[in-house]
């Protein structure tokens, strides 16, 4: 008997862990339940689905982690650079280009640190086991000031070859209508870091070209939707005004001249008001912030009622925001999710089954399944 009882307890130890029930809930229809992953984490602001079982998580203070969905171990991965972790500085994005294999690569962005200072930083790397191999920084950007605030930056890469990540204007407003600094921009390149012939500022001698769009804030979130062919962008506005934006060619998002943000010194708008002619307007603006701190476009099938729709990680006001788009673009609807759980939710990602997995300030992992 005692050792069949030493049998059964084995084989128990060995099945995976059941990730553990959180919360319930309802949208468009269809029911959800809310399941935890992991814990522990530090900040936990960037992640990435290398496989269907295995995801990639970023600490802002530098360091790495493999997370295994099933059992919810973790394993530490070696070969990260350096960060200048000070601030809203850090170890920030990690992506995994569309058609990853196990030997393709791995992206992230980073504040580097560039003469005491922070810069933020396009790299790539590729992942053997648990360690990162043949790092290689594809653009360090010409962005740094002496704040440590406002470094962005998600990473987006579209059906055509390109990646896209953004750069906050590193708390000094005028870089958002500067075109000789990175700073408060959107940035394209090929994947292996070089400059797209078709950028619309390439040529030009006062322009750095590695440009598509400027005049943001701080863009916390970039997200490509495949089936529209576009690029949406989400940001940071001062005492509200945080903005969605449908990214342009060469657009001009405004910051500091248009904002629908309040000063934070008194009652007054920011800049010369809400419209300029040769300024983009927001797709949609909240006033409250919400403080966004990720941006997804939901391509599943779990959910079909989501499908297209965007999903934010509000940070300030501790929801899942959901917009739902028309045909035409425009944003008709929102939900706020989550709220129940009061988490600063950080980052966002959809799995291979179209399930939702979210981090939260606190360091926790999270998922939102169908029930």
């Amino acid at each position: 008997m005692r050792s069949l009882m030493s049998l059964l307890f084995c084989w128990l130890a060995a099945l995976p862990a059941v990730a553990a029930p959180v919360a319930q809930g309802n949208s468009a229809g269809m029911m959800y339940q809310i399941e935890e992953i992991a814990s522990g984490f530090e900040i936990p602001w960037g992640m990435a689905f290398v496989d269907a079982d295995t995801l990639l998580v970023t600490e802002r203070r530098g360091q790495l982690w493999l997370v295994k969905i099933e059992s919810g171990h973790r394993q530490q991965v070696s070969g990260v650079a350096t960060v200048w972790a000070n601030g809203q500085g850090g170890l920030l994005d990690v992506a995994v280009e569309p058609d990853y294999t196990s030997d393709r690569w791995i992206y992230f962005t980073y504040s580097k640190p560039v003469q005491g200072r922070g810069a933020t930083t396009l790299a790539r790397a590729q992942l053997n086991g648990d360690q990162l191999r043949n790092w290689e920084d594809l653009l360090v950007t010409r962005s740094t000031t002496g704040t440590s605030r406002h470094f962005g930056s998600r990473i987006a890469f579209d059906d055509a070859g390109y990646v896209y990540f953004g750069v906050g204007d590193r708390g000094e407003r005028p870089n958002g209508q500067d075109l000789t600094t990175h700073a408060g921009s959107i940035l394209r390149l090929h994947r292996d870091g070089q400059v797209p012939e078709d950028n619309p500022f390439r040529g030009r001698s006062d322009v750095l070209a590695e440009i598509w769009s400027y005049g943001h804030r701080n863009p916390q979130g970039l997200a490509y939707d495949h089936r529209r062919q576009q690029l949406w962008e989400i940001e940071h506005g001062p005492r509200g005004g945080d903005e969605i934006n449908l990214i342009r060619r060469g657009g001009n998002y405004g910051w500091p001249v248009i904002s629908y943000g309040q000063e934070y010194w008194g009652p007054f708008d920011v800049g010369e008001g809400t419209h300029r002619d040769g300024m983009e307007q927001p797709v949609k603006y909240y006033t409250p912030s919400i403080a966004p701190g990720s941006l997804l476009v939901y391509h599943g099938n779990a959910f079909p009622a989501w499908r297209g729709d965007l999903f934010s990680g509000a940070l300030k006001l501790t929801h899942l925001n959901r917009v739902t788009l028309n045909d035409k673009g425009e944003a008709v609807a929102e939900e706020r999710l989550l709220e129940s759980l009061n988490e600063r939710i950080r980052a966002l990602a959809e799995s291979p089954e179209g399930w939702l997995y979210l981090s939260t300030d606190s360091g926790r992992i999270l998922r939102v399944r169908p029930q």
